[in-house]
């Protein structure tokens, strides 16, 4: 069974109970686990914004965001002030 993007939608809306948030973090790289706690103390950040606060390269930030997306930990969206980038935030 696929998922469409409007189960996603609903599904990140509710909140994700924390034992389940670092069973799912657990799995993760270090570099995720970086970026995963940056996002926690500051949210949304552009992936620029990432490598400036997490001191990793602009490959490893993607390579972290693509395995937080892969487990539905972090969501993004449009930046209000540039539309061109995206901003990224934890779904908890």
């Amino acid at each position: 069974m696929s998922t469409t993007p409007k189960d996603r939608i609903g599904a990140a809306e509710e909140p994700l109970p924390e034992d389940e948030y670092r069973e799912r973090l657990r799995e993760l790289p270090p570099s995720a686990k970086l970026v995963a706690k940056v996002l926690e103390s500051d949210s949304p950040l552009s992936q620029g914004q990432l490598v400036e606060e997490s001191l990793l390269p602009d490959r490893t930030v993607r390579y972290a965001l693509n395995r937080l997306e892969d487990v539905d930990l972090v969501g993004s969206r449009y930046s209000f002030r540039d539309a061109r980038k995206q901003v990224y935030f934890l779904r908890q």
